[in-house]
C-alpha cells in the first residue's frame, strides 16, 4: 500500500487531532518517579517474599504474580526513556537502569535510538524496522514461535553479557558483531543495529560493563554458595513470564499487515496500530505505562504515557469525524490476538 494508494490518508484529521491534544505533551516528573518507585519497590519486595515463602504455597504464588506484574510495569519504562526529550530525565534514567534495566539485562541503551527508528515514516513497517514483522500475512506458526522465544531470551541475555561482553574486549572484531546483532530490543531476529543508532545513552559502554559486572557477581556468589540457586530459578521464571506477557502485548500493538516492501505515511502508521482502552483496572496490567493506547502513541510519540488516556477520550469525543480514529480500537487483548490470527490464517490458505 503506497502513499498514493491510501485514500484514508487525506481523510484522517491529523491537524484537528493535534489541536485537541497539543497541551498534553509535557511529562510530569513526579508521576514518573512515584509510579516507577512504587512499582519497583513492590516488585522486588514481592520477588524476595516469593523466594522465602514455602514452595508452591498460596503466599508464594501470590507474591510471584505481584512480582511479575510490578516488575513488568517497571521494565516497560524503558519505552518512555526512548521517547523523553534528549538530555532530560537523566537521574531517572540512571535509577531505572540500576533497579530494573541492569537486573533484567535490558539496559536502556538497547532500546535507545532503535525504538525511535520504529516511529520514522520511512522506516516503520519496512524491513529496516526491527520492531515490525508482517505477522498478519505470515504463517500463524510464526506468532507461536515468537511467543515461545520468551523462554530463551533470559538465557541469551546472560550469554550476551556474561560471555560475549568480556570476549569482545579480547577480540575487537567481535565488538561490531555484538553491537549490530545483540544490542537491540527488537522482534526481528535479522535486524542489524546501525552504528549511529543511539540518541540519549552515549554512556552505553558503562551500562554494558555494569550489566556484565552485575551478572558476574551474581554468578560468583551462587558458585560459592552465598546466595541460593533458587534465586536464579525464580529470576528466570519471573523474566520468562514478563517477556511472554510483553510478547502477547506486542502482537496486539499493531495490525502487522505491511509486508515490508513499501513506506507508510503517519496516518497509515496510526491505522496499522491498535488502541485497547479496555478495563481501567485489568488492561494496564498487561499493557502498562500507556501502551494500551498504542495507536494514539504512534500519532503523538512525544506525548507522555500519563496523558494518553486523556488524549484518547478527547479524540473520541472531540473529533468532528472520529470514524478513522475508531478503526484502531479493539475490545481487549483476546480480541486483538484473534483478529491477527484470523488474518494470518486467511492469508495462508
Amino acid at each position: 500500500m503506497t502513499e498514493q494508494q491510501t485514500p484514508y490518508t487525506k481523510e484522517f484529521p491529523l491537524r484537528e487531532a493535534h489541536h485537541l491534544v497539543r497541551d498534553l505533551m509535557t511529562p510530569n516528573p513526579w508521576i514518573y518517579w512515584i509510579d516507577f518507585t512504587v512499582h519497583i519497590t513492590l516488585g522486588w519486595t514481592a520477588f524476595f517474599t516469593a523466594l522465602l515463602s514455602p514452595l508452591f504455597s498460596l503466599w508464594q504464588i501470590g507474591s510471584f504474580i505481584v512480582a511479575v506484574l510490578a516488575l513488568y510495569r517497571s521494565a516497560i519504562f524503558v519505552h518512555e526513556l526512548a521517547h523523553l526529550k534528549k538530555g532530560t530525565f537523566q537521574n531517572f534514567r540512571l535509577v531505572w537502569n540500576a533497579l530494573s534495566g541492569i537486573p533484567f539485562m535490558i539496559p536502556s541503551f538497547m532500546y535507545d535510538g532503535v525504538h525511535n527508528d520504529h516511529h520514522k515514516p520511512d522506516v516503520y513497517g519496512t524491513r529496516a524496522d526491527g520492531e515490525y514483522l508482517p505477522f498478519a500475512v505470515s504463517k500463524p506458526a510464526e506468532m507461536i514461535i515468537y511467543v515461545l522465544l520468551s523462554f530463551l531470551i533470559p538465557l541469551l541475555l546472560v550469554f550476551r553479557y556474561l560471555i560475549l561482553t568480556p570476549l569482545s574486549y579480547l577480540i575487537p572484531p567481535l565488538r561490531k558483531i555484538i553491537w549490530e546483532r545483540a544490542s537491540s530490543l527488537t522482534i526481528d531476529p535479522t535486524y542489524r543495529r546501525s552504528e549511529n543508532a543511539i540518541r540519549n545513552d552515549l554512556n552505553w559502554r558503562q551500562q554494558e560493563l555494569a550489566t556484565f559486572l552485575f551478572v558476574a557477581i551474581v554468578a560468583i556468589l551462587m558458585i560459592i554458595d552465598v546466595i541460593p540457586y533458587s534465586l536464579l530459578i525464580l529470576w528466570y521464571l519471573v523474566a520468562v513470564t514478563v517477556f511472554m506477557l510483553n510478547s502477547l502485548r506486542t502482537l496486539a500493538a499493531h495490525a502487522y499487515r505491511n509486508p515490508g516492501d513499501h513506506k507508510m505515511t503517519l496516518a497509515d502508521q496510526y491505522l496499522d496500530s491498535i488502541n485497547i482502552p479496555g478495563n481501567f483496572l485489568t488492561t494496564p496490567l498487561w499493557a502498562p505505562v500507556g501502551l494500551r493506547y498504542h495507536a494514539t502513541h504512534h500519532l503523538f510519540m512525544s506525548m507522555p504515557y500519563h496523558n494518553l488516556g486523556t488524549a484518547q477520550r478527547r479524540l473520541v469525543n472531540g473529533l468532528t469525524d472520529n470514524t478513522q480514529y475508531l478503526k484502531t480500537v479493539r475490545n481487549g487483548l483476546w480480541d486483538a490476538l484473534q483478529q491477527i490470527w484470523r488474518e494470518s490464517s486467511a492469508a495462508n490458505k
